[in-house]
């Protein structure tokens, strides 16, 4: 599902990176621009980036997520409140987004590079290994706070709601 997912997800992440880079082109000038100079490869260029981002990040949100649950939901002695889970995804994605940022800003360095260059190859070792050379740690973890409060909001969003429609329906 991650994967099929990402096939719609990294076209627009490509043209979105590129527009915010380039904020006097417009996102319709950036589409056309890369898929005339790239072709349509060009719009999955960083999709591998992408799926060993989301991989990770799922791995440690969704399991975090029903281990904050359970332990809250222990502690008051009763099933949380859609709100208390809400506020568990929030966490649960803060926390995923942090430990996923390198693979972030690698994937960010992948779909920006210039077509042709080392970065664009998509070596994710390498991107990281370059960005630890030249910034060291806080280069890893570049944007990781805005990353963490989006995120964050998405999580109590959407696992908030989740949990509020699951027991509507049970």
């Amino acid at each position: 599902m991650l994967t099929v997912a990402c096939l719609i997800r990294v076209p627009t992440e490509v043209v979105k990176q590129r527009t915010q880079a380039s904020p006097w082109s417009t996102t319709y000038n950036i589409l056309l621009a890369t898929l005339k100079e790239e072709g349509v490869r060009g719009l999955y260029r960083g999709y591998f980036s992408t799926v060993l981002r989301e991989i990770p990040f799922s791995l440690v949100q969704f399991p975090l997520w029903e281990y904050l649950k359970t332990l809250w939901s222990l502690r008051q002695g009763h099933t949380l409140h859609s709100w208390q889970s809400a506020v568990c995804g929030a966490f649960a994605g803060a926390v995923a987004a942090f430990v996923t940022t390198p693979l972030d800003v690698a994937k960010t360095r992948i779909m920006l590079a210039k077509a042709g260059s080392a970065t664009a190859s998509g070596n994710i070792p390498l991107v990281l290994y370059d960005v630890w050379r030249s910034k060291g740690l806080p280069g890893l973890f570049a944007g990781s706070a805005p990353r963490m409060a989006f995120i964050s909001v998405g999580g109590f969003i959407f696992l908030g709601t989740y949990e509020k429609v699951r027991r509507t329906l049970l």
